[in-house]
């Protein structure tokens, strides 16, 4: 089934946004130009218009007309556990991952104490670039114990969700911790963000812990400054206060 007109046209102006076509603060096209443009009726781009309205990357000001309001992506994984695709699907974005690396590899002494292993343990080492439409929005190398996790070997990890495969494995994580610093990028991150040296980069290292406290997972990612910010949802009842930064 064909997607209706609609929905190409907002993904278009989407994506034109997010790659900086369309700057924060300009105004878009009017709505006859945008029709003469994308060869469709009135009515159809202005339900386009009004879906990017509502999701908040479009503001309509009067007398001025509709302006991008922000051009960054609105990052939650602060505060819930969700693969991204999930995040960003939610978000009506379309993804796709580049696996620049995915090999196994003796543990360094980093990786082996994060992951609690013996220094020298065999763990996958997986490298992806990770994108929302045609714009990459993150670099991020995970490590993985490879001894209960060995068929993960022949995996496509552009095809599929390393969360949905850990959880038909019996090691979906449970529990998270993750740090956040900022870091400049480097001509290899910087060349892959497709983001100038010396840029700012949110660079988060995530723990992850199946049930029981095993840890699956110890990731490093970098995200762009430009394109993404985040969330992070703070809840003082007695309950949560394990949550922190360090």
């Amino acid at each position: 089934m064909t997607a209706p007109k609609y929905q190409f046209i907002e993904e278009d102006l989407r994506q034109q946004i997010l790659d900086g076509t369309y700057p924060e603060g300009t105004i878009i096209p009017k709505e006859l130009e945008l029709a003469a443009h994308y060869s469709v009726s009135r009515p159809t781009i202005r339900q386009a218009v009004q879906n990017l309205v509502d999701q908040g990357l479009l503001e309509k000001k009067r007398k001025r007309g509709t302006m991008v309001r922000q051009n960054k992506i609105r990052q939650e994984f602060t505060h819930i556990i969700e693969s991204y695709d999930q995040e960003m699907h939610a978000k009506g974005l379309a993804t796709t991952t580049r696996v620049l690396d995915f090999r196994t590899e003796d543990a360094t002494a980093e990786v082996a104490a994060n992951l609690k292993l013996d220094a020298g343990s065999k763990v996958f080492k997986l490298v992806r670039l990770r994108y929302a439409g045609t714009t990459p929005i993150v670099l991020v190398t995970t490590y993985l114990p490879y001894a209960p996790l060995q068929d993960m070997a022949t995996l496509d990890f552009t095809q599929v969700s390393l969360y949905a495969e850990l959880a038909k494995r019996k090691a979906a994580i449970v529990h998270v911790r993750r740090k956040l610093e900022v870091m400049a990028a480097d001509d290899t991150t910087s060349a892959l963000l497709d983001v100038p040296t010396a840029s700012p980069l949110f660079f988060f290292h995530t723990f992850g812990d199946a049930s029981g406290g095993r840890r699956i997972e110890y990731s490093i990612a970098s995200y762009r400054g430009d394109t993404n910010y985040f969330v992070f949802d703070i809840d003082n009842s007695s309950s949560n206060r394990d949550f922190h930064m360090s």
